[in-house]
């Protein structure tokens, strides 16, 4: 399933610097997962079926790409469906530096609702992280995150710390650094900012 999954992608390997601030090894271009949308129903509606035990009322996807794939899984559950906006400051140099809010039109859809934010793949996961802050914010109550993939596992933690069902159809080992603590950096390796992971 994952080598079919990751057939819709291109990806390659390198030194990247993620959205959140990281520096990891491996960077997928998400824009063209969506591209062939009748293959990735398939793993949509796989997703959806492990959401569907948590009663969710609304599925929340950071955009743009988490947005297309929280869609089809909100289309598959019959519940609505909320996106958060990505607001980058580029000044800000520590991790998680990308901020996601609900649109002010749909922040009542969300307020005391089970909610289930929905994103592609995951690495350190600014996106979901960004998300989760919002509606918590808002007064959403969100009781899982789910994603096609998971690049590492800075996710379970995440997930762990603020007591979140995870749901994911695959995982995959990934490198993660701090720009600190990073050997591509050290073995002077070009870095490329990647795209948002």
């Amino acid at each position: 399933m994952t080598e079919h999954l990751l057939s819709l992608v291109h990806g390659r390997q390198g030194h990247f610097r993620l959205e959140s601030g990281h520096h990891g090894d491996v960077w997928f271009q998400l824009e063209t997962l969506c591209l062939r949308s009748r293959e990735i129903q398939t793993f949509t509606a796989r997703l959806a079926a492990r959401l569907a035990p948590y009663e969710v009322e609304v599925i929340c996807g950071p955009l743009v790409e988490g947005a297309f794939v929280a869609l089809l899984v909100a289309l598959e559950l019959g519940c609505d469906f909320a996106y958060a906006e990505r607001f980058a400051d580029a000044k800000r140099e520590e991790l998680f530096p990308v901020e996601y809010h609900v649109p002010k039109g749909l922040q009542p859809m969300v307020k005391g609702k089970r909610v289930a934010i929905v994103n592609d793949f995951i690495s350190a996961g600014s996106a979901v992280r960004g998300t989760f802050l919002d509606l918590n914010s808002l007064g959403a109550r969100v009781v899982a995150i789910g994603a096609l993939l998971a690049l590492g596992d800075a996710v379970g933690e995440f997930v762990a710390e603020h007591r979140i069902a995870l749901e994911l159809l695959d995982r995959l080992p990934s490198n993660l650094w701090t720009p600190s603590q990073c050997p591509l950096c050290t073995a002077g390796v070009p870095l490329e900012i990647a795209g948002t992971s």
